[in-house]
């Protein structure tokens, strides 16, 4: 006898159930015509962040989906607003963040006769998501969530796509099972493979150890940390990788590629082997390091598709943390000629690392004149905001002081969200909001420069509505900093063109009018009263904005010469 059907009056009315039983406590997203969800999400506990923008929606729910390890559910009308979403769905791609969009659509009776925003999404969509599905029968709505979830948070994760065409919109959905359990399955690497790996890290005489984004979420930073003890390595992050090992650690000694500078630097140039552990070795993380010939890494992601052939060494397909232990058992009996060169190599990382620090506070101590230096921002923040802090970052010319260990540093209990390689303007200041929703008991800062908000500032509405306590510091350069700085190279600074104007942000009348707190520093000296004025704002439950004036010229170590194009003019 077959079960009872579950019973659903109508496809939306599926969709918010099965929301609830993935445990999505919010939904982002700016709804078309149909109020059909938020009239199913009425009497539910999930919340609905409603937004001005589509593109800010996906941003916000890859920033939950990032910090929470679950994914991240946006919902949006058909047409013009799918397209408006697509640059949300490069970058969640990108950055291998778990993410559902659920979409309305033209009905298939309709299609082909120009109908009313006709599109052909599915198209549009499929070059940016792991999966996308037109659901053309009510029937098929349920195996059609559960196959989007699973899709979405397994192997490498990812965004993922389910359009509800408008003739099934309103029909009963019955199902004939509870729902499917929906979280990650952790797949172990072939043990063969990982011997192999491990007779490479054991022969190796000086490795380095890179931590990327694919090891978030999975409590693998105590375990990343005793094998590089064990191997006497010295540990690298990716800008994603950021918060997954303590950046109290010895052996810590900052951000790998474009954001090494200094002593850390030479750790890289000696090295004859990485072990990168959730990191897809893209260019930002591997600028600078030496010919790809010369250097072998041993590769760990969860998905195929992410292996990096470019270089001699292994990839090892699997879990990280599984990974990780599974090498911890294999070179804990290494010979004792093993164990003097590990503590060798150990103290050749502390001292990188020490000599780091000396550096950043020499240049933290050369204030910039006439306006607040950056590193001296990061230090007044890191002195005013809780050690557990997330900070949530851009990938501007001035922002990026703050991926420059240690003038930022996550410490042990901290945490960061970054764009990923795409680095779409304005990113991790909608992110922001959705990792504040997602860490509810963790404090939240965006570094921002004033371009990037300036995407974002229309949101403030939005952020005002969720209640949401976020502190924003946004470095104010006039503009585009970037933009502005390659133009001088090319035109020795005499071009009639512009990308940065001394001029009002009307951002504090913006944010007063909405409830929410806001101070300036223009000065070296106005700097300390006016962020503790802001995150006094923010620590009482509202959100904050402190604009700070920066220079153009105040940048990041190792970008003395100025950008040239993407990248920064210093030999690689």
């Amino acid at each position: 006898m077959s079960a009872a059907p579950y019973t659903h009056p109508t496809a939306w009315d599926a969709v918010a159930d099965f929301l609830e039983h993935l445990g999505a406590g919010v939904v982002f997203g700016l709804p078309g015509d149909d109020m059909d969800l938020l009239g199913a999400l009425e009497d539910r506990p999930a919340a609905a962040v409603l937004c001005r923008d589509q593109r800010n929606a996906l941003y916000m729910a890859t920033g939950y989906a990032l910090a929470s390890g679950r994914p991240g559910v946006c919902a949006v009308g058909k047409g013009p607003a799918v397209t408006h979403a697509l640059t949300g769905l490069l970058e969640a791609r990108s950055a291998a963040a778990p993410l559902i969009l659920i979409a309305g659509g033209t009905g298939l009776d309709r299609l082909g006769t120009g109908a009313f925003q006709e599109l052909d999404q599915l198209t549009a969509v499929r070059p940016f998501t792991k999966w996308a599905v037109r659901v053309d029968r009510a029937d098929r709505l349920p195996a059609a969530l559960e196959k989007a979830a699973a899709v979405a948070v397994n192997g490498t994760p990812g965004p993922v796509y389910v359009e509800i065409p408008e003739q099934i919109a309103g029909d009963p959905v019955e199902r004939y099972a509870p729902w499917r359990p929906a979280g990650p399955q952790r797949l172990a690497p072939d043990g063969g493979v990982l011997r192999a790996a491990a007779e490479r890290i054991a022969a190796a005489e000086r490795p380095l150890f890179l931590v990327g984004g694919g090891a978030r979420n999975r409590d693998a930073g105590r375990a990343i940390e005793r094998l590089a003890e064990l191997a006497g390595a010295g540990i690298f992050t990716t800008a994603s990788g950021r918060g997954v090992v303590s950046e109290d650690h010895p052996l810590f000694c900052g951000l790998s590629g474009l954001y090494t500078t200094g002593p850390a630097a030479a750790l890289w140039r000696e090295t004859d082997l990485v072990i990168a552990l959730g990191s897809r070795l893209e260019e930002t993380a591997t600028f600078g390091w030496p010919d790809p010939r010369d250097l072998p890494v041993i590769q760990v992601v969860a998905g195929e598709e992410d292996v990096v052939t470019g270089r001699p060494g292994l990839h090892v397909l699997g879990d990280v943390l599984r990974a990780v232990q599974g090498w911890a058992g294999l070179l804990a009996f290494r010979p004792s000629g093993a164990d003097w060169t590990a503590r060798v190599e150990r103290a050749r990382a502390e001292q990188a690392r020490e000599a780091t620090r000396l550096a950043a506070e020499a240049e933290r101590a050369a204030e910039a004149a006439g306006a607040p230096s950056v590193a001296g921002v990061l230090d007044a923040l890191r002195r005013t905001v809780p050690g557990d802090c997330v900070l949530v970052q851009e990938n501007g010319l001035q922002d990026m002081w703050s991926y420059h260990h240690p003038h930022w540093s996550c410490g042990a209990h901290g945490g960061s969200v970054v764009p990923s390689e795409q680095t779409p303007l304005g990113f991790g200041a909608a992110a922001a909001l959705g990792v504040r929703l997602a860490l509810p008991d963790r404090p939240v800062v965006a570094v921002t420069g004033d371009g990037a908000f300036n995407i974002f500032r229309p949101e403030l509405p939005t952020l005002a509505d969720t209640g949401a306590p976020v502190l924003y510091v946004v470095l104010d350069n006039g503009g585009y900093g970037w933009l502005q700085t390659n133009l001088d190279r090319v035109s020795g600074g005499s071009s009639r063109f512009a990308f940065t104007r001394d001029r009002p942000t009307g951002t504090g009348e913006l944010a007063a009018a909405h409830g929410l707190g806001h101070a300036r520093a223009d000065r070296p000296g106005e700097l300390a009263g006016a962020l503790r004025k802001a995150w006094e704002h923010c620590a009482s439950g509202r959100s904050a904005v402190l604009e700070v004036r920066v220079l153009l010229t105040d940048v990041p170590p190792g970008m003395d010469e100025g950008p040239a194009g993407d990248f920064p003019a210093r030999d690689a």
